[in-house]
């Protein structure tokens, strides 16, 4: 295993204790919720950190070609026309696009979840913010399986 492989997974390893809280967390009482709500918020935020700094880092590692893509496509470079990239990278971007904005929209749900728990202090929310938690855990790994799994025929154009 190289250097880049331990720390990835060393990484992820926050991701697999924030899923065990949340789990854990899932049998809690409104008084447990309570005195323990900060150590899942905190848990939660660092599995969140990990997962979006993995994920950035992957990208910067990417083909110029490819980054120029994926920022055209998705708005945040707009400095003409995207009928000029290759099919094949626009694939891979959109399939990209598509898991990094599930894996968003996961963790707003979450989070509005969580938010909404705390106010009404309804531990069946709080069950619900647990499992919408390690949902859009598991929809982020995946959009960093995509973007750790850029095809060959992409790698090697100029």
């Amino acid at each position: 295993m190289t250097t880049e492989d331990e720390t990835r997974m060393h990484k992820l390893a926050e991701v697999e204790e924030a899923k065990v809280l949340m789990n854990e967390a899932m049998d809690w009482s409104v008084f447990r919720w309570l005195f323990e709500k900060h150590r899942v918020r905190e848990t939660a935020d660092r599995a969140n950190a990990v997962l979006d700094k993995t994920n950035r880092a992957l990208k910067t590692r990417w083909p110029d070609n490819l980054k120029a893509a994926y920022k055209e496509l998705t708005g945040r470079h707009q400095n003409g026309s995207t009928n000029g990239i290759d099919p094949q990278i626009r694939l891979f971007v959109e399939k990209m696009k598509e898991a990094d904005d599930a894996a968003h929209r996961a963790r707003m749900t979450a989070e509005a979840t969580f938010d909404e728990a705390e106010r009404q202090l309804n531990t069946e929310l709080a069950r619900e913010g647990c499992r919408q938690a390690i949902h859009s855990w598991k929809l982020h790994e995946k959009a960093i399986r995509i973007a750790e799994g850029v095809p060959a025929c992409i790698i090697a154009r100029p």
